[in-house]
């Protein structure tokens, strides 16, 4: 690879980076709502409700099943964010494979400069659909949680 192809590659890398960070920053800010209702009103909820499991008239076994059934609520909802957090990962990491494929059959095809300013161009499109998608992520995984705001 010569001088000019490596120093190219260096450039597209780190629009990708930032692309990437762009993603990661819509995705947080856009479910900051979410993380706050499990971290905090689950979480709170949880604890005060396994704190009135710690009574000295229960045995050891019925505390400990108290305390379970506590955890369920939080549990349930952090694995709810996180299996809906993975598949919109998978999607966007699909989308972006389709767009390294393409960047590669660019290259054998034609010259260096339009397949890098097309992968560029597939990757803007891809990182648009995936932050248009999180509105919606974020609406099914408040329905789901029972979050009225």
């Amino acid at each position: 690879m010569d001088a000019i192809a490596a120093a190219e590659e260096r450039i597209v890398s780190e629009r990708l980076r930032q692309k990437l960070n762009e993603v990661n920053t819509a995705a947080q800010t856009q479910l900051a709502g979410i993380q706050d209702h499990v971290n905090f009103t689950l979480q709170q909820a949880y604890y005060k409700c396994a704190y009135e499991c710690f009574d000295r008239r229960k045995r050891q076994e019925e505390i400990g099943h108290c305390v379970e059934h506590c955890s369920v609520h939080v549990h349930n909802a952090q694995n709810l964010v996180q299996n809906e957090m993975a598949k919109f990962q998978e999607r966007m990491n699909r989308s972006l494979m389709v767009c390294q494929d393409k960047y590669e059959t660019a290259k054998l095809q034609k010259n260096r400069s339009d397949a890098t300013k097309d992968l560029e161009s597939c990757v803007d499109q891809s990182v648009h659909d995936s932050i248009n998608t999180l509105p919606h992520l974020v609406a099914r995984l408040k329905g789901s949680l029972g979050i009225t705001n």
